[in-house]
């Protein structure tokens, strides 16, 4: 059978033609689609005892329709994804039940008990203790167990083939590292951002520095990366007691420079600040940067003795992790740039009262984090600079 796009009256015979639910009469389903690329379905049993969800790669970006054509073969990036982290972070990812690389569908855990990291923060709410950790952990575990450090030469370069995903990764090169720098039908703004779009695209030694991290992007394989780790990327909440944090959506998958991921978090990190500070909401924002890395280096240290290749001694993993550090820093700039002036927006931002005085501190935030990253040097080094933005 060839691919066909499931609909909500599908997914009862769907589930059971794949195994996953004997009694079609005992399901109800309901679509959450909320992302910009996938339709997601719910299942339930009637007496609420048993939920799961199907999430399935439309041919087009889902927001735009088929105007804007879309390989559904990233689900199979994200499915090799999930494979890749359920060996070294089981604990961090939603429990994958099957995939259907005919249809590009995913079954999977049900976590609508859970909350999207952004929605939680948005309302006011503090990170707590674990959420950065977990996620610096996350990092590090999965770029670990799939670089050259962790993994055998041969099954490495076999990855790197398998997780070639040239389409998405020109939608990162574009949108992120080219598009928000130059004239540019996807770009847009708010009018009184106008004066700082012209001036970023006009300034050249800013865009030598995104040159520079966009090459890098380009042609540092240095780990399978899930590709798109945003705060609204991850899901939390509490399970029986014990904080859960979940990360998801890896279809942006690929062997990439690890301080991309690093960089993607700590950007919407620094963007919910600075909306946390508008409101006078601000609360542990300030520590997660810190965490994070913290969790990152102590797990990747911790790995360590157990590389595969010995060649390479202590003295090199802490010039390895400063220049993972470095990138991180850069990245985190990118993506806050693009995530003003560029093709996709944040809510963090989009829904204040007056988006304009903290989108304009962001904003110049980011550019200072792109050209002075190797001057910045540290998580810290960062905080010192948003308390200057802050003053603005």
């Amino acid at each position: 059978m060839g691919y066909r796009i499931l609909e909500t009256d599908d997914i009862p015979g769907y589930l059971h033609e794949r195994g996953h639910w004997a009694d079609v009469t005992d399901i109800h389903v309901r679509e959450v689609s909320d992302g910009n690329m996938n339709r997601v379905f719910l299942a339930a049993s009637a007496d609420g005892t048993r939920s799961l969800a199907v999430k399935q790669a439309l041919p087009w970006v889902r927001v735009a329709g088929p105007s804007w054509p879309m390989s559904p073969e990233r689900a199979d990036a994200e499915a090799r994804a999930y494979e890749q982290v359920a060996r070294v972070a089981p604990d961090k990812i939603p429990a994958i039940l099957g995939y259907d690389a005919d249809n590009y569908a995913l079954v999977m855990e049900d976590m609508s008990d859970l909350e999207v990291l952004r929605t939680v923060l948005n309302e006011g709410a503090p990170y707590g203790p674990d959420t950065s950790a977990r996620i610096g952990e996350f990092v590090a575990q999965l770029a670990f167990a799939t670089s050259d450090f962790g993994m055998e030469s041969a099954e490495r370069k076999a990855l790197i083939a398998t997780s070639v995903s040239p389409e998405l990764c020109k939608i990162t090169e574009d949108v992120v590292l080219s598009e928000p720098y130059i004239e540019h039908e996807h770009n847009h703004w708010l009018p009184e951002l106008t004066d700082l779009a012209a001036a970023f695209r006009a300034d050249a030694r800013l865009r030598t520095e995104v040159a520079d991290l966009r090459h890098t992007f380009m042609t540092s394989a240095q780990a399978l990366l899930h590709g798109d780790l945003h705060t609204g990327s991850v899901m939390v909440g509490a399970r029986e007691g014990a904080p859960v944090v979940r990360v998801f959506d890896p279809e942006f998958s690929f062997v990439g420079p690890i301080g991309y991921d690093l960089g993607l978090y700590w950007a919407n990190v620094l963007v919910s600040e600075q909306r946390a500070r508008e409101l006078g909401t601000l609360s542990d924002h300030a520590d997660q940067l810190a965490l994070s890395w913290q969790a990152f280096e102590t797990e990747f240290r911790r790995l360590w003795p157990t590389r595969v290749d010995t060649f390479f001694d202590d003295t090199y993993l802490d010039r390895f992790l400063t220049r993972v550090r470095t990138d991180s820093i850069g990245y985190a700039g990118t993506e806050i740039v693009r995530r003003i002036i560029g093709f996709a927006h944040l809510t963090d931002l989009t829904t204040l009262p007056d988006p304009v005085p903290a989108s304009r501190r962001t904003l110049l935030l980011g550019r200072e984090l792109i050209v002075r990253r190797g001057e910045l040097a540290s998580p810290e080094g960062i905080a010192a600079l948003v308390r200057e933005a802050s003053l603005r």
